[in-house]
């Protein structure tokens, strides 16, 4: 179950170490079958997808059965409870509204001696959002990869998701795609569905750019595709860091640990404050509420693993070690949070205050729950609208423009030895 350790340096490194060392993609030779299924996938199209399908998910796909119909969306609707399709709409509601605000414009400035710089966004064309498939489907990332893409006006978003061996896909996820917003879905799911958005089939395009979840032989499909079309990222374990003073609720910051120590047995959940009493607290409320829940064996296992209690000196010092640590999630779970939010540089999402639970940014707050795992949120940041245009550098020069920076251009190109260029530049002057 989940230690208490007291902070010092050696133990600070060996917990950052271990949280940083965690990875879902280190599995013997998936590699070697994911890169298998891609070669078959580029080389044979949809023969190639409907054999893997066959052999994986027991389904007979074809060119007449792959795409999800109308009838099947509408069928969808009706097999969902209507309380929870209130739900996904207000959720889809939050999520477009917030991903609304983070539209940047183009931009074209003229100077008076001719010279105008700018810069043109433009949506990308195609997108692929991939989505597991069975009940394990969640709904709330299908709203959380999608809508960015169509608020950012992205032309055409395909979701491929494994079909049942009846060739059915979960309702709620069907639903939760159709309010998003996405064109099309396709039953076809794994390394395969990956390596059909990556090079395209005769019946699935070939896309710009990947998201989504997966399990290991998607994300390291993901990871081999890349370069042939973009992707988000390669996620690693689930992660939540709280930092707590004497005014936390033990019982809140212990439901929250374990909020996400039952994703996976990689997970990781870590509690850090300056009272000792909050953390025996914590530590038997943790121990209380697993035993009446359902994925009691892996919130053992990742507390055991990945989980820990540290009681610091002081914040000062916890502050270093939440940047060290650079978090998925974090709790500032203080009397004044926003008074630690400038100290908090890496984290993926930071919540505030004893009322803001993580599952709240899950599902309904409004901002991405793709967020960057593994110390990565120290250089990457939450899924955005960004993850889905494009940028281009607008120049435009006169004559007289030209004539300014002519010589300069000249000396810059001779100096790396590329006279063509200089040359290009000479012929004008």
């Amino acid at each position: 179950m989940i230690k208490i350790i007291k902070y010092n340096d050696e133990e600070g490194r060996r917990l950052t170490e271990g949280l940083l060392s965690r990875s879902q993609l280190e599995h013997g030779n998936v590699q070697q079958t994911v890169d298998g299924i891609l070669a078959d996938i580029k080389e044979n199209g949809d023969s190639s997808l409907f054999e893997y399908t066959k052999k994986f998910d027991k389904f007979d796909l074809n060119k007449d059965n792959i795409l999800v119909t109308q009838e099947e969306i509408k069928e969808a609707y009706l097999q969902v409870d209507n309380e929870l399709i209130r739900v996904i709409k207000k959720a889809a509601d939050r999520i477009r509204a917030f991903h609304e605000k983070q539209k940047t414009n183009s931009w074209l400035e003229p100077s008076p001696n001719g010279e105008m710089l700018g810069q043109l966004i433009r949506p990308l064309e195609k997108v692929g959002v991939y989505v597991p498939g069975g009940k394990a489907a969640y709904p709330s990332s299908v709203l959380m990869n999608i809508i960015p893409a169509k608020v950012a006006g992205v032309s055409e978003i395909i979701m491929t998701t494994p079909p049942s061996a009846e060739g059915k896909v979960y309702p709620t996820t069907i639903v939760a795609a159709d309010i998003a917003g996405v064109d099309k879905i396709y039953k076809a799911g794994g390394a395969q569905a990956i390596g059909a958005l990556a090079f395209g089939t005769e019946s699935i395009p070939k896309v710009d750019k990947i998201v989504g979840p997966g399990n290991i032989f998607v994300a390291l499909a993901k990871r081999s595709v890349y370069g042939y079309v973009n992707i988000d990222s390669v996620a690693g374990p689930s992660e939540i860091l709280i930092l707590a003073d004497d005014s936390a609720d033990p019982v809140y910051v212990a439901a929250d640990l374990l909020s996400q120590a039952e994703h996976d047995e990689l997970a990781s959940a870590v509690l850090i404050t300056d009272s000792h009493e909050l953390a025996e607290r914590v530590k038997a409320e943790v121990e209380k509420q697993t035993e009446v829940l359902e994925r009691k064996d892996i919130i053992e296992r990742s507390l055991e693993n990945y989980g820990a209690i540290i009681v610091v000196n002081n914040f000062d010092e916890a502050c270093e070690l939440c940047n060290r640590i650079a978090p998925e999630h974090m709790e500032l779970a203080t009397r004044e949070p926003f008074n630690f939010l400038p100290k908090i540089k890496n984290a993926g999402a930071i919540f505030l205050g004893h009322y803001t639970p993580e599952p709240l940014g899950d599902y309904m707050a409004g901002p991405n729950h793709v967020l960057p795992t593994g110390g990565t949120a120290r250089f990457f940041s939450p899924l955005s609208i960004d993850d889905y245009i494009k940028k281009s550098s607008i120049i435009s020069f006169s004559r007289s423009a030209l004539e300014e920076l002519g010589e300069d251009v000249i000396k810059f190109a001779e100096a790396e030895g590329l006279t063509a260029h200089a040359n290009s530049v000479k012929v004008r002057l």
